[in-house]
């Protein structure tokens, strides 16, 4: 787990801490921390709002205080416990108490929200740094009644927090390192340590099976490509099927139709899908044991080699339709099309899949939202219900009938290009949509929210993890979707 602290529950505050944390509510000054100087406090701007921290001397000695707001919200505990990680670095073993004024299920989902939030708090990304900024807390206890359930909600949430820490990683890693080879290596070690199944395809397995999206997108890089397959197959009859798929496109220069340099500054994160799903996918074995899960992960970066694939040459999928190529920049989808081709063979119950695809989504919802589209109305809302309930921004973006005819080519199939140039964040979704057959599927456009430029609640700068909270969201309320 890429995270640097371990995370425990107690019911009461214990003595050997460095560091206790108080929650206070806005209004609550006094009766939330007992001996506080209430006018040193005021005079600091503390007034208890949601994540706002302050180091105070109360009666019982230096204490963390962090606000809770005026009513103390679940959903916030996320932002309040990162808010309580930054401003306890400098401790090595940390109480936090911060849950007695909320009961039952709502302690519960605050434990592990509260969890998740001190985990991804930590995070900081510093392989290239020597010597790595230290980094000095190692523990943090959550005290809180509960028992058992409150228990499991923190190991749940140092468990999601792991997940997204590893997504994180592989985001900010460079492209020159976090090569499809690599990127491959790393899905190995994680099948190994949460037991799943795993199957990785060379160049010359992957042009057996005909997935002429990837090799196209493939021919202009020293690198050889991958794709990789990840299975959970659960003991005895399984309560659904899903398969997860993830662009993953370890550094995207746009090939021959070449970005600028500051179009490929963050391009080392374009393989975001890939990471997200391979980060929910370590998750499967334990939080939703049920589920036979399979993911899907097309592997290679997009260069300008003296092969690469030229504009107007025409590649032919995975499900045998050919694809004029009008923009190498526009690559995701064809390496998706080989992808979501083979996940829609198996027949599962629904195929969800994310990318970081297209910009024309983030000049539409900007850096935080994540763009929906699918064929199937109670899937899409199902996962916009899991993203709300997850924290995680997202809006349903339609699929106009009158936008498919500009995806029509004049020597092939398709075209990987929108005629029009607008909408392109739909004409995206709409070519997507032809490698699917009937499979119940939701697209997410993930290309804001994958990484960030600044930091934010408990997202440090680069890669967010976005998406995993989602996805084991979906997968552990699975039920059967309707005809």
């Amino acid at each position: 787990m890429p995270i640097p602290i371990t995370l425990d529950h107690q019911p009461v505050v214990p003595d050997d801490v460095d560091l206790v944390v108080l929650g206070v509510r806005a209004g609550h000054l006094a009766a939330d921390a007992p001996g506080l100087d209430i006018a040193l406090a005021a005079l600091a701007g503390f007034e208890g709002n949601v994540a706002q921290t302050l180091v105070a001397q109360t009666n019982d000695g230096a204490r963390l205080l962090v606000g809770l707001g005026a009513e103390p919200d679940p959903t916030e505990f996320r932002r309040i416990g990162a808010a309580v990680a930054k401003g306890s670095l400098k401790q090595e073993t940390v109480a936090v108490d911060l849950l007695g004024h909320l009961e039952g299920a709502d302690r519960v989902a605050a434990a592990g929200t509260l969890a998740e939030g001190l985990a991804l708090g930590t995070y900081s990304f510093a392989d290239y740094k020597d010597p790595p900024p230290a980094t000095v807390i190692a523990s943090v206890i959550v005290v809180a009644k509960g028992g058992r359930k409150v228990a499991d909600a923190v190991a749940r949430g140092a468990m999601i927090a792991g997940a997204m820490g590893l997504v994180r990683d592989l985001v900010n890693t460079p492209g020159g390192d976090l090569t499809p080879s690599a990127f491959a290596e790393q899905a190995e070690e994680v099948a190994a340590e949460v037991g799943l199944e795993i199957e990785i395809l060379d160049r010359a397995a992957i042009a057996e099976a005909g997935l002429g999206g990837l090799l196209g997108v493939a021919r202009g890089s020293s690198q050889e490509p991958r794709f990789v397959t990840l299975t959970h197959r659960p003991v005895g009859r399984p309560k659904g099927s899903i398969a997860l798929v993830g662009k993953g496109v370890t550094f995207d220069s746009g090939g021959l139709s070449i970005k600028t340099t500051a179009g490929m500054e963050w391009m080392k994160g374009d393989m975001a899908g890939a990471a997200t799903v391979l980060g929910a996918m370590s998750l499967v074995p334990t939080l939703a044991p049920r589920m036979l899960v399979t993911a899907y992960l097309p592997l290679t970066d997009n260069m300008l080699g003296p092969d690469a694939t030229r504009v107007g040459d025409v590649l032919r999928a995975r499900n045998g339709k050919t694809i004029e190529v009008l923009n190498t920049d526009a690559e995701g989808r064809l390496i998706l099309a080989d992808a979501l081709a083979l996940a829609a063979e198996a027949e599962p119950d629904a195929i969800i899949d994310l990318a970081t695809l297209t910009g024309a989504c983030v000049v539409a919802l900007g850096e935080r939202t994540a763009g929906v589209m699918g064929n199937h109305a109670d899937l899409q809302e199902r996962v916009l219900d899991a993203a709300g309930a997850a924290g995680e921004d997202m809006w349903p973006l339609p699929f106009p009938a009158h936008l498919r005819k500009t995806i029509d080519s004049e020597i092939a199939d398709l075209r990987n290009l929108g005629t029009s140039g607008l909408g392109g964040a739909l004409t995206a979704g709409i070519f997507l949509q032809e490698f699917v057959a009937d499979v119940p599927w939701v697209h997410l456009d993930i290309a804001g929210p994958a990484d960030t430029t600044v930091a934010y609640d408990e997202n440090s700068r680069g890669g967010t993890g976005y998406g995993v909270r989602t996805l084991v969201n979906v997968l552990t309320a699975w039920t059967k979707l309707p005809a």
